[in-house]
């Protein structure tokens, strides 16, 4: 497939997707949020909390109006398919959400499919029925595939494999790139992140984005090997965040492979391929390596040093989702 199939997902902060794409807001960047898991009664929840039934978050419990007392659950976080709730001490708790309490979908872009193959209304749907199931068999074994509605996969070929990452390595330079030519005040990258940009920004040799046949993209990465360096750290470190320990689980690479899958149908194979020693976990040096960038290359090991620290201890082994 030619790289424009690609799609426009550059970064997903807590449950905002921002995206770059022709026909988007001025300058390019626009923002879609997923849906938050709260009833259709409730006002949406604020960030790192969820409300709770008839009651004003930003104001006193009842009865301790004047007394400076927040409700409780304001800040109180709840995992998705959970929602806050006060038990007879006043003390929040998370209990699992009724999935018919999730709003109404607004299009067919907002379902999601699970790895039963199973269509979802919504994340919201998806989250509440699977913390129904939590303790059983099943629930351990339902994780959301990808977003949209179920549809029927093909298989990737060997061929279509092998030019998957060459494709992927070169959309992830161009995201990077586009980022740095329309980030003005959107704060899409920190100051040194522009620093490295520029660089490939500023570079006479590189690339410019367009449909190129993958035989070019191949001789590009060996003519200009350090150019697509960054990226690939990039992107590794975008998805590495709870925690950040230079490993990637199942969770943390959704982000990512959730919305591939749909437009991407060697999305699942390729990251499959990735982890090299099965344990169901992409470590950086595996994840550098399935781009094509040596595992001695000097900021691979730096970036090992700052995000390896806290390397996961006695990990548990999450299955992937169907292919």
């Amino acid at each position: 497939m030619p790289s424009s199939t690609l799609p426009h997902l550059v970064k997903i902060t807590g449950h905002e997707v921002r995206t770059l794409g022709p026909g988007s807001a001025p300058g390019g960047l626009w923002t879609f949020t997923l849906p938050r898991a709260h009833s259709a009664s409730r006002p949406p929840a604020t960030e790192g909390s969820q409300h709770h039934e008839g009651l004003d978050l930003l104001s006193p419990l009842p009865g301790r109006e004047g007394l400076g007392s927040p409700y409780p659950c304001q800040n109180h976080h709840c995992k998705h398919g959970k929602v806050c709730e006060l038990d007879e001490n006043n003390t929040p708790m998370c209990v699992c959400q009724d999935p018919t309490s999730c709003p109404a979908p607004i299009g067919e872009f907002e379902k999601v499919c699970s790895n039963d193959n199973k269509t979802f209304d919504s994340s919201c749907h998806f989250f509440a029925t699977k913390c129904t199931l939590e303790g059983t068999k099943k629930g351990h074994k339902l994780h959301l595939d990808y977003i949209g509605p179920c549809k029927y996969i093909p298989p990737c070929l060997d061929s279509e494999l092998t030019e998957f990452p060459l494709r992927m390595r070169d959309w992830l330079k161009n995201v990077l790139v586009t980022l740095y030519e329309r980030d003005e005040d959107n704060n899409l990258l920190n100051e040194k992140q522009k620093l490295r940009v520029k660089k490939i920004h500023e570079n006479e040799k590189r690339l410019e984005a367009g449909d190129h046949p993958v035989e070019l993209l191949a001789r590009d990465f060996e003519k200009n090997y350090n150019m697509y360096i960054f990226p690939v750290h990039w992107q590794f470190g975008q998805l590495d965040q709870h925690p950040i320990d230079g490993y990637l689980s199942h969770t943390e690479l959704a982000p990512l492979r959730a919305p591939l899958i749909p437009m991407e149908h060697c999305t699942t194979r390729f990251f499959e391929t990735c982890d090299l020693d099965h344990d169901k976990y992409i470590a950086l040096d595996e994840w550098a390596g399935c781009f094509g960038i040596k595992e001695s290359n000097s900021d691979t090991k730096q970036r090992l040093r700052h995000s390896g620290m806290a390397i996961r201890k006695n990990r548990k082994p999450l299955r992937w989702g169907r292919f």
